[in-house]
Order: structure tokens, then sequence, then C-alpha cells
């Protein structure tokens, strides 16, 4: 199973967003549902962002990045997250 992981970067830090991760992401939000496909994964991550306060209030210079990954290694992404990122799990 997938979990989709949305990562929400300033383009300030990572100009490049091929280059934004956990270690560098502004907010790290966990999807709490898994998805068996790739497609679902990112749509839901996508639909899971809208619906977040967080996913309303994007500012000009932050960028959004969906990452789908198997859902232990989800896990461990969030645990080594930004310690100053804002996240919900």
């Amino acid at each position: 199973m997938l979990t989709a992981l949305v990562l929400i970067c300033s383009v300030v830090i990572t100009p490049d967003l091929q280059a934004c991760s956990g270690e560098n992401a502004q907010s790290v939000i966990r999807v709490p549902t898994d998805d068996g496909s790739p497609v679902a994964c990112l749509l839901h991550g996508q639909a899971y962002l809208a619906e977040t306060e967080i996913g309303q209030d994007l500012a000009a210079d932050e960028r959004v990045k969906v990452v789908c990954a198997p859902s232990q290694r989800a896990a461990a992404m969030v645990s080594r997250a930004n310690p100053g990122a804002r996240s919900i799990r």
C-alpha cells in the first residue's frame, strides 16, 4: 500500500522542486489513508491538501510536492521531517 506525503517547500530555500524533501519542507502532511495505485495516491494527496487550512493559505513563494511511498517508508520520512515544520499526521 502507498501513503501520500504532501510537502510544502519555499522557493527561497529550495528553488528546485525536485530538491524539496521532508528535511527542508516547511510543512509535512501525511494523508491518513493508503492507496493501492500511484495515481489514486497522488489524487488523494492533492485532495487532502485542498481540504486543510495549510492548503488554503499557501503563500506565493510556496510550492507543493506530493510523494507516494510505501506506508512504512512514509512513516519513517515523517519521523525524519524538519523539526521546525508544521506537521499533520
